[in-house]
Order: C-alpha cells, then sequence, then structure tokens
C-alpha cells in the first residue's frame, strides 16, 4: 500500500506511542455486543499500518472475527498520559515465516509448545482508523510546576490529541 507522507509520519507516531505498552485491549463484535479482552502488545505497528497478533486458532475471538472482521484495539500508558485507539480489520493467518519473525520469548506463558502448539496462529489487524491522546509534554510540565513554552513568555498545548485515516 502506498501511503502519504503525512499518513507515514502518522504511522509512525502511532508506533511510537504503543512500542513500549505491554497490552492491548482487544475488542470484537459476538453476536452484536462488543468484547473487550487483553492481548500481548508484541510492540510493532509494521509500516504497512498492521498490527500482529499471536492466538490460539480455536478460540473464540477468532469465531468473532471470521464473523465481524472489523475489531478495535486500545492502548494506555496513563503514568505518560498517552492514549490510543486503532481500528480497522482483523483476519486470521497461519504464516510460520511471519510467525517466527514475530515470536518472543515471553509468548511462552500462553504458548508452551511455542510455534509447535498445533493451533498457534496470527490474527493480522489492518488498521484504517486511529485516534490518540498525547498529554505527555504536558504531564512532564505539570509534573516539574512549569511548562517551558511559558517561560519563553508563549503558551503551548499541553497535550496532542488527532484522529488518523489510514485508509
Amino acid at each position: 500500500m502506498i501511503f502519504t507522507t503525512e499518513q507515514t509520519d502518522s504511522i509512525h507516531h502511532l508506533q511510537e506511542l504503543i512500542q513500549d505498552i505491554e497490552y492491548g485491549m482487544f475488542v470484537t463484535v459476538d453476536e452484536g455486543h462488543l468484547r473487550s479482552r487483553p492481548m500481548a502488545n508484541l510492540g510493532t505497528l509494521d509500516p504497512d499500518a498492521v498490527l500482529w497478533f499471536f492466538t490460539d486458532a480455536t478460540s473464540h475471538k477468532v469465531y468473532e472475527v471470521e464473523h465481524q472482521h472489523q475489531v478495535n484495539i486500545s492502548f494506555s500508558a496513563p503514568e505518560k498520559q498517552q492514549y490510543v485507539s486503532l481500528s480497522g480489520m482483523a483476519e486470521l493467518v497461519r504464516d510460520r515465516p511471519k510467525m517466527q519473525e514475530l515470536w518472543q520469548p515471553e509468548l511462552k506463558a500462553w504458548f508452551p509448545q511455542e510455534l509447535n502448539e498445533p493451533d498457534i496462529a496470527l490474527l493480522k489487524v489492518s488498521i484504517e482508523q486511529a485516534e490518540y491522546w498525547d498529554a505527555s509534554l504536558g504531564w512532564a510540565a505539570k509534573a516539574i510546576g512549569f511548562n517551558p513554552a511559558t517561560v519563553r513568555g508563549r503558551s503551548a498545548p499541553i497535550s496532542k490529541d488527532a484522529k488518523v485515516y489510514i485508509e
């Protein structure tokens, strides 16, 4: 997929915001109702605006994704005052080389046989829209009692929020 410079910059910024957050809340639709569950964040939103998660292919969330591809993943780092909501289309992928590329030892807690688990697979989420709220500068300034722009006689926003369209 070819992105504009602005979209590429937005994807990169979203990657920076989520890379150190351990878990995201993965939201699916189950018979008309929203369901959320924590999913281990692999820390990578790739340049094509795709987010990957390891899963058991027989899990109910996979059933939900197969019936309603639209999902949402939200990430939060309250200690930094950063929040991200990603919406897109999910699909089950059984790509062994991709699993080998993305595997992390911490995942052994859920997949004790590692990549030899019989039903191990990936959920591929192609991000179409994102929103983020980033008040990290403001949070730091509040914590130490000043905003550097104010000291220089200017006002500056202490937070940034944006809606990003990837599609």
